[in-house]
């Protein structure tokens, strides 16, 4: 199936580089294999691996149908820019299950989140035809999170090589199998996702009215100035440092040279006070998600 779909956009969308759709892991941060430890996404989604999580929304919307779903969703309690901290838990909640949930946890979330989507869906008056059960859609978000994860994990722990990259990317299909996307949908291997993810971010399309919300989403406009103030300067650089040059060009969004060194050397700092940290500590957040989550099954509370 993912062949097929291929083959059914590249007929009328460019084939990028990955120059222009990934970000750039600095060439001398090469992955490290110690006594042959599996490179698996579930090593992956320590507290930094959420760094880039609003440069991960930006790439998501980019598709048209996409963008126009969210902002134009009746469902408001999930509305990003009204309950930016429950869209947030809900979204690394989805994450967490996906990557470590067991069949129930992650059948229980496919249901809560499906009972959302069901609300999501253009009308007469949306620009773009959009159904949030569309599969090229949500093959589309799966593919963002991701290259997300992947990006940041070699930020942290260096650049892995083919081996490990196929091992991580094999490890990572529930990202999209958790909800409607099928197994024979999800490219088969990592290089099949390679030009399934250059041949789709073809199809990023930032219109004006996208851009503004993107730009309020990148300047943290939905929540408090209080928090805004004193975090927004560190989060727009994690923001923009995290999105491929594709993203940034759309957006309007300046990054220099310098701006990337910057963002290298705070990444090195980071990877090295990262390695030192208890495993309890890097992934508290995690197990927090799957407690919470547990919690609200057990008593029937909504989980999105």
């Amino acid at each position: 199936m993912a062949g097929r779909y291929l083959a059914s956009i590249e007929e009328t969308t460019p084939e990028l580089t990955n120059a222009q759709t990934r970000i750039t892991i600095p060439a001398r941060r090469q992955r490290v294999a110690t006594s042959r430890k599996p490179a698996r996404i579930q090593e992956a989604i320590d507290f930094w691996a959420f760094a880039g999580a609003a440069a991960n929304v930006v790439m998501q919307l980019g598709w048209p149908e996409v963008a126009y779903g969210v902002m134009e969703s009746k469902v408001e309690s999930g509305s990003l820019m009204k309950h930016p901290w429950k869209r947030a838990r809900t979204t690394a909640q989805y994450l967490t299950v996906a990557i470590l949930g067991n069949d129930e946890e992650k059948a229980a979330f496919r249901e809560a989140v499906n009972a959302a989507h069901r609300h999501v869906r253009s009308d007469d008056k949306s620009p773009v035809k959009y159904n949030a059960f569309d599969r090229e859609l949500q093959m589309w978000v799966a593919a963002c999170l991701f290259v997300g994860i992947e990006d940041t994990h070699q930020l942290l722990h260096g650049i892995m090589g083919p081996a490990d990259a196929e091992e991580f990317y094999q490890s990572a299909k529930t990202l999209g199998t958790t909800l409607q996307v099928p197994d024979d949908m999800w490219p088969a291997t990592r290089v099949e996702f390679d030009r399934y993810w250059n041949v789709a971010a073809g199809r990023v399309a930032i219109d004006e009215t996208t851009k503004a919300f993107l730009n309020d989403l990148v300047d943290l406009r939905m929540i408090s100035p209080a928090l805004r103030v004193p975090f927004a300067p560190l989060l727009r650089f994690l923001t923009i440092g995290t999105l491929p040059p594709l993203f940034r060009e759309q957006l309007g969004l300046e990054w220099t040279k310098r701006d990337q060194r910057r963002f290298n050397r705070l990444f090195a700092s980071v990877s090295t006070a990262n390695r030192a940290l208890p495993k309890p500590i890097r992934f508290g957040g995690n197990r927090l998600l799957m407690r919470d989550l547990r919690f609200r099954m057990k008593h029937d509370w909504s989980l999105v």
